[in-house]
C-alpha cells in the first residue's frame, strides 16, 4: 500500500508545488506518493516561474509540472493533506469532510509532529504515514492552540526570488520533523 500526502494551496503554482517536489525530495524511500493541487486552481496552467528557479536548484525538473484543481477524490484518497493556510484547510473540509482528521496545515502538522509521541500512535494504523498521523492528532490535544498567524505559509507571489526561496525555505523546515516522526512512527 502506497500512502498519499497531498500538499494544497490556492492556485498550486507557488506553495504547494513547491512543497510537493521538497517533499519527494526529502522522503525518498518511503513508500508515499507526493502530490499537489490548488483550491482555486486552473487546470493545466504551469507552475510561478520563481518557484521552478527554486525547485530546479533542488535538482528537481519542475518543467512538465501542470496545476491542478482539488477535488474531492484528491482528498479522500490522501492519507494526509497538508494545506499553506487555515483558509485552505477549511476549504478541504468543506469539501471532503471525511477528510478532516487528517487535514492540517503545514506549519501545524509540523508543530504537531514535533510534540508527538510515535508510541501513541493507533495500534492499527497500517502504515507509517498513517501511524504518524495517528500521533499527531493525539499531540493536538496537548499542546495549546498556536497564533493564527503561525499557521500560515506567507504566499510568496508577488515577491522577489528571495521571497520564493524563504518560502522553499520555511517549506523544508516544515517538513523535517514530520520525516522524522514518519520514520519513529513505523
Amino acid at each position: 500500500m502506497v500512502d498519499e500526502v497531498l500538499f494544497v494551496c490556492h492556485a498550486n503554482m507557488c506553495r504547494s508545488p513547491m512543497a510537493e517536489f521538497i517533499a519527494r525530495r526529502m522522503l525518498t524511500g518511503l513508500p508515499l506518493a507526493v502530490t499537489s493541487a490548488g483550491t482555486d486552481a486552473i487546470d493545466g496552467a504551469a507552475m510561478h516561474p520563481y518557484a521552478v528557479e527554486v525547485t530546479a536548484a533542488t535538482g528537481a525538473d519542475p518543467a512538465a509540472f501542470r496545476t491542478r484543481r482539488l477535488r474531492p477524490e484528491h482528498l479522500t484518497g490522501a492519507a494526509l493533506v497538508l494545506t499553506a493556510t487555515r483558509r485552505q484547510r477549511s476549504a478541504c473540509t468543506a469539501l471532503a469532510p471525511a477528510a478532516l482528521t487528517r487535514t492540517f496545515t503545514l506549519r501545524q502538522f509540523a508543530r504537531l509532529a514535533a510534540e508527538a509521541r510515535p508510541a501513541e500512535a493507533e495500534a492499527d494504523a497500517g502504515t507509517p504515514l498513517r501511524a504518524a498521523v495517528s500521533a499527531a492528532v493525539r499531540a493536538r490535544g496537548r499542546l495549546q492552540p498556536a497564533a493564527p498567524d503561525a499557521e500560515d505559509l506567507r504566499d510568496p507571489i508577488g515577491g522577489s526570488p528571495a521571497d520564493f526561496r524563504r518560502c522553499a525555505e520555511e517549506i523544508e523546515r516544515s517538513i523535517r520533523p514530520v520525516l522524522a516522526l514518519i520514520a519513529t512512527a513505523g
